[in-house]
């Protein structure tokens, strides 16, 4: 539990980085809401707290949507968008397509603080902040104050998030430069990587180590093959962390 928190709270201030980079010229604050609509961030919380009670595994979902969405010009919650005539909806991206989740709690979490501040004054972009934050401590995690006043993009790139989001795949010196040019260091790439080890894993994003690596620890591929066959299976879900039950 320990690492995990860690992470998670790493991973968080890396995110806050790209999000303050890419944000307005207004500057961002914990307290943005405070008067205009004070019952907002409670209504949040309420939200993620019960779908992560629902599916455990749905708090690591909404903290891997927050990154998917800052990670693509910075944390404006274009990857909500859906396709339309003007726009190649991020969702279908190869690294988002039948991956992301958590869309339909980010709807109801938007119908919740709709109704509790009487208009949609809350943007989208704040709420997968606040809910990113809220499901680490459902799961046990930190808690931290979150930067709030984002403007939601009306616009998506499905060639930028191809382009941004970093695949699986990546050795260490690919990962560094995809990195890079995001603004963010060697330390921000371990956090980053850290905080995914509060959820499991497809099959197929990490067969060809499993059973074609030595530099992994024997007992542990051993573990994961009997979830993760030489063949087939490619959507079965497995822990990323040795003799831990997935969330």
């Amino acid at each position: 539990m320990v690492s995990r928190t860690i992470f998670c709270l790493s991973a968080f201030l890396v995110l806050s980085v790209l999000s303050t980079s890419a944000s307005s010229s207004e500057e961002l604050s914990p307290y943005y809401y405070y008067h205009v609509c004070p019952q907002a961030l409670p209504a949040i919380k309420r939200v993620v707290e019960a779908a992560v009670c629902k599916e455990r595994r749905m708090g690591a979902s909404l903290l891997r949507l927050h990154f998917h969405d800052c990670f693509v010009n910075g944390c404006d919650a274009s990857v909500l968008l859906d396709s339309s005539p003007t726009i190649d909806s991020e969702k279908f991206a190869i690294p988002n397509n039948n991956s992301l989740r958590g869309f339909e709690v980010v709807d109801q979490i938007k119908l919740e603080v709709d109704k509790v501040c009487g208009r949609p004054v809350v943007s989208c972009a704040d709420i997968l902040a606040v809910a990113a934050r809220d499901s680490v401590v459902a799961l046990g995690g930190p808690t931290w104050p979150v930067l709030l006043g984002r403007k939601d993009s009306t616009t998506a790139s499905r060639d930028q998030a191809n382009k941004d989001l970093p695949p699986p795949f990546l050795d260490l010196p690919a990962l560094i430069s995809n990195f890079k040019r995001q603004g963010l260091n060697e330390r921000d790439l371990v956090a980053l990587s850290g905080g995914h080890t509060i959820g499991p894993a497809q099959c197929f994003t990490f067969r060809n180590r499993i059973y074609n690596k030595t530099n992994i620890d024997p007992e542990f591929a051993d573990q994961l093959k009997s979830s993760c066959p030489l063949k087939g299976g490619d959507s079965n879900l497995c822990s990323s962390r040795p003799n831990t039950r997935t969330i």
